[in-house]
């Protein structure tokens, strides 16, 4: 059987004991910094979800990742102009409006900057954040760690590549990390809404601790698509349910690795951008697919360590890959390639091929 129409990625398993209620830590009677009241904790489980409106100080906290991100996009300038990519800098333009103009002179050009791979400093202080890492403490418990699977989302407008169709986090992530709750906090670097293309989010679909069966790929992206009657004939929700998150400036919205959602188009004429940050329980698997380690955030048993990035900034996940034998090897990449083939797309029933699945199958068929 042609191995691009299985779906190796679906198990019918299903662990809702790790999702639900049953798994909430016990609440700590005085609240820490960035700590939140139990019903937002038990919202978590029950829902999948929960948002907060001011969470971080926007100008001392998640200003400097703006200035990180501008200094990103000049370095993406420089190097499409020198490689003849580009006939202008646009340096009279700003965060909102730059990379789109880069993108309209070199097609693709987000995507080069969504394939960036080493953690920015400041992005590291905001996911080492301690008020932050108190709030995952009462979903996680004492014992965290950050996965490899973060991203810097630079959703330009009117783009089919930055805007993400209805998944779980675990339709991208490897089988083993399917009994492993992790949460994701989505942290917009500017207001989010219904006109720039904020999340949308199917609240209680997380319930049954189950992946549904993804389809590979949407378009002319690396995406896979939940459709809508597997979510409701396989994880009991219903997109009419759905619940749109605007997220303001300083503000997270946290959810599960299990709860479906998706990115909404951007029709605004500015980018909307955002990171997203993972957090899990020590020791369990990442979902990675064997690429890269986790980085350890917090321990019980030592609570004064001392956060250590070398080994993760180490390894830069978007420049390498397995081969057919399971050997880690350099993706080798044009600097200008615009494909992103990741490992998720062999997970699932291959429906349409473009650029990107033909990347990813290219050595395995």
């Amino acid at each position: 059987m042609d191995p691009r129409k299985m779906a190796p990625g679906y198990t019918d398993e299903e662990y809702p004991e790790i999702v639900d209620i049953r798994a909430m830590p016990p609440q700590p009677k005085t609240l820490k910094p960035g700590q939140v009241p139990e019903n937002l904790i038990r919202q978590y489980f029950e829902e999948g979800y929960f948002q907060l409106d001011n969470f971080f100080d926007p100008s001392s906290e998640l200003d400097p990742c703006r200035e990180v991100i501008n200094e990103l996009v000049d370095e993406l300038a420089q190097k499409l102009f020198k490689g003849g990519k580009i006939k202008s800098l646009h340096e009279d333009c700003g965060l909102l409006e730059r990379l789109t103009k880069l993108d309209e002179e070199f097609p693709g050009a987000n995507i080069l900057l969504h394939k960036t791979g080493k953690l920015p400093e400041a992005f590291k202080k905001v996911w080492e954040n301690e008020r932050l890492l108190n709030l995952m403490e009462q979903i996680l418990g004492p014992d965290i760690a950050g996965t490899p699977s973060w991203n810097l989302r630079c959703k330009i407008p009117k783009t089919e590549a930055t805007t993400v169709p209805w998944h779980q986090d675990l339709g991208y992530q490897s089988v083993d990390a399917y009994q492993t709750l992790v949460v994701t906090v989505w942290i917009p670097f500017v207001d989010s809404n219904e006109q720039n293309g904020c999340m949308q989010i199917l609240p209680r679909g997380h319930l049954k601790g189950k992946v549904g069966r993804h389809y590979s790929c949407v378009g002319d992206t690396w995406y896979v698509d939940l459709p809508e009657e597997e979510m409701k004939n396989n994880l009991g929700v219903d997109v009419k349910d759905a619940k749109i998150c605007p997220v303001p400036y300083g503000g997270i919205l946290v959810f599960s690795n299990f709860l479906p959602h998706r990115s909404l188009e951007n029709y605004s004429n500015g980018i909307r951008w955002s990171v997203d940050l993972r957090f899990k329980k020590t020791g369990l698997p990442n979902g990675s697919h064997g690429l890269k380690d986790d980085v350890i955030l917090r321990c019980s048993k030592e609570p004064e360590m001392k956060i250590d990035w070398s080994m993760f900034n180490s390894v830069e996940r978007m420049k390498i890959k397995r081969d057919k034998e399971g050997n880690i090897i350099d993706r080798n990449d044009d600097e200008f390639d615009t494909r992103i083939s990741g490992p998720w797309i062999r997970k699932w029933e291959l429906v349409h091929s473009n650029r990107h699945t033909d990347e990813a199958w290219k050595d395995y068929i």
